[in-house]
């Protein structure tokens, strides 16, 4: 570890990641003349998950947001249902399911992670329950067994909100194929990229057939398209929920390199990990606690720091040494968009991370001397501050 100070550099929050090869499957899809949705790239795209992650089924949307608005339509959430989900995620969490006139009850997270605590989850079900959205947050899967056999005890669907989650798993199962639907996000700060992106992932063979339906503007298309019906019409709800071949021709270079990139995230964690030990040893912070049944697919590194106010300061101290790094969710049960629906519940661990978690500096192409220029400073903050 450098005792020194090391040259001034800036390091920003986030970098997207290229391969090489995105342009190159970019002109190679507009020179197919089939840029819409479920061109080649789009196939290609859907053949490798579900041979890499053995997925039974998937279909890349335009984000994360669009796939857990089909999964909504798929369970056919209708006003006055409930939907259990944590409160430490982003709205989109919630909105799909609020957009078709559910009730959101939001459950704390486990004192050890920003997962939903699956002990606390029974105490909120009642018969007008109709699922549980579950978010692996940063990667960490939550405790699916227990979630999920309190799903069939009572007859409720389970959606993994796996945005954070690609090449994660729970125990030997990857995320986002335990539940009845997972959704993922390819957004820019996500692992694999394609700007914006997502894509829904169809464990129950009931959503096979309606998914593609809902994902072609309520139409049998797809089905058309294979020659299965002679004509195509209006056939259900939904909406253009499918990406153009273009951001697929992004994405599939990316899923060509995921190994690779996984590599270096991995090095970029056990960095900061190693390097800030001690500092955790000694209180100044904890560290992200990983599950024994989870796996850690480098998604992100953050601490929690002992206070918000120690939090803000450390943020604006990197800020002046042009070292963004960031706080995170804002607990959605004391937003003002819920507030006048809560029922007055205190949740203490989701007020925890919204107020003391802190994301540092991650992308592929910081450098282990990047990582010491972010690591020095936070150790100045906290050695200077504990004389």
């Amino acid at each position: 570890m450098k005792t020194e100070e090391p040259k001034r550099r800036h390091i920003g929050f986030n970098k997207p990641y290229l391969t090489g090869r995105e342009t190159e499957y970019i002109l190679e899809s507009v020179r197919s003349r089939k840029i819409s949705g479920d061109g080649v790239f789009t196939k290609k795209c859907h053949e490798f998950f579900e041979k890499r992650f053995g997925f039974r089924k998937v279909l890349l949307t335009t984000s994360c947001t669009d796939a857990l608005e089909m999964a909504a339509i798929l369970i056919d959430t209708q006003a006055g249902d409930e939907i259990i989900a944590p409160a430490y995620t982003f709205v989109s969490s919630a909105n799909a399911f609020v957009l078709r006139g559910a009730k959101m009850v939001f459950c704390d997270s486990e004192p050890d992670t920003p997962n939903i605590d699956a002990g606390k989850i029974g105490e909120l079900i009642t018969d007008k329950t109709k699922a549980i959205v579950v978010v692996h947050y940063a990667g960490m899967s939550a405790d699916m067994d227990s979630i999920m056999a309190l799903a069939e005890k009572h007859g409720l669907y389970v959606i993994e909100d796996a945005a954070h989650s690609i090449d994660s798993y729970f125990r030997s199962r990857p995320l986002g194929s335990i539940g009845h639907l997972g959704c993922f996000s390819f957004h820019e700060t996500k692992n694999l990229i394609s700007g914006e992106g997502g894509m829904l992932v169809i464990n129950d063979e009931r959503f096979f057939k309606r998914a593609e339906i809902i994902r072609e503007k309520g139409t049998n298309r797809s089905a058309f398209f294979r020659g299965e019906v002679d004509k195509y019409g209006w056939v259900d709800i939904g909406s253009s929920f499918l990406p153009s071949d273009i951001i697929a021709a992004f994405l599939f270079a990316q899923l060509e390199n995921l190994d690779d990139i996984q590599s270096k995230r991995k090095h970029i964690w056990s960095y900061y990990h190693s390097k800030l030990g001690d500092l955790a040893e000694r209180g100044f912070f904890e560290f992200a606690k990983i599950p024994g049944y989870a796996t850690n697919n480098a998604h992100m590194f953050y601490v929690i720091c002992r206070s918000l106010d120690e939090r803000n300061r450390l943020i604006a101290y990197l800020k002046e040494r042009t070292i963004y790094a960031v706080f995170h969710y804002l607990s959605l049960n004391e937003s003002e968009y819920f507030r006048r629906f809560s029922d007055g519940r205190r949740m203490p661990n989701s007020d925890k991370y919204t107020d003391r978690l802190l994301r540092l500096p991650f992308y592929y192409e910081l450098s282990d001397d990047d990582l010491d220029y972010v690591i020095y400073h936070i150790r100045k903050f906290f050695e200077d501050n504990a004389q």
